[in-house]
């Protein structure tokens, strides 16, 4: 691991445990580290600049544990956050805007082009942390959004199901076993 990538994790997992004392929800532990176990399991299958995914799966949610801007918006943010660590580790210039844009353009609800294979790597890589950590989703229907169970299971049904539908076609053919699997356990009767 860089130099660099192990500042960055320091960094952040000092956020994120500020942010786990003051309400509870461990944003490492819940999702970033699977997030980033599998942004460099796919950055070695497709040939992707390791360091630079590495260095974006950790950054893609530092502006939530930071409490920087309104959730909806934490990709922007988190571009803020990256560059102004990395200026701080004197990370080069040209690299850094690639660790931004991974940020940037990480959340599947935005639409926005992944333009590298470096950018769909931390991409794919947020998605498939959510097939991680299925208790986390019927959490949030259940205590966060209070749904009734039915609800509930039709509201964590439809986003395993968005999700999926978000992956670059060649993750979701990776995934395709699996979420097929998940479905037919969780939701057929």
């Amino acid at each position: 691991m860089s130099e660099v990538i192990e500042k960055i994790k320091q960094e952040l997992l000092q956020r994120c445990e500020k942010s786990k004392e003051k309400d509870g929800y461990d944003f490492w532990n819940e999702h970033i580290k699977f997030v980033v176990q599998h942004a460099v399991e796919l950055a070695e299958k497709y040939g992707a600049d390791i360091e630079i995914v590495e260095l974006g799966a950790l950054l893609h949610d530092i502006a939530m544990p930071s409490e920087y801007g309104p959730r909806e918006e934490h990709h922007i943010y988190g571009a803020e956050i990256a560059e102004e660590l990395l200026t701080k580790l004197n990370y080069p210039k040209d690299r850094m805007e690639q660790v931004k844009n991974c940020v940037l353009n990480h959340r599947g609800s935005k639409d926005k082009p992944r333009n590298t294979v470096e950018e769909q790597c931390v991409a794919d890589a947020d998605v498939m942390a959510h097939f991680d950590n299925i208790p986390s989703l019927f959490a949030l229907a259940y205590r966060e959004m209070r749904l009734s169970e039915s609800e509930g299971k039709e509201f964590v049904r439809k986003k395993l199901e968005r999700d999926y539908g978000k992956l670059s076609p060649r993750t979701r053919e990776v995934l395709k076993d699996r979420y097929e699997n998940l479905i037919h356990v969780l939701f057929v009767n």
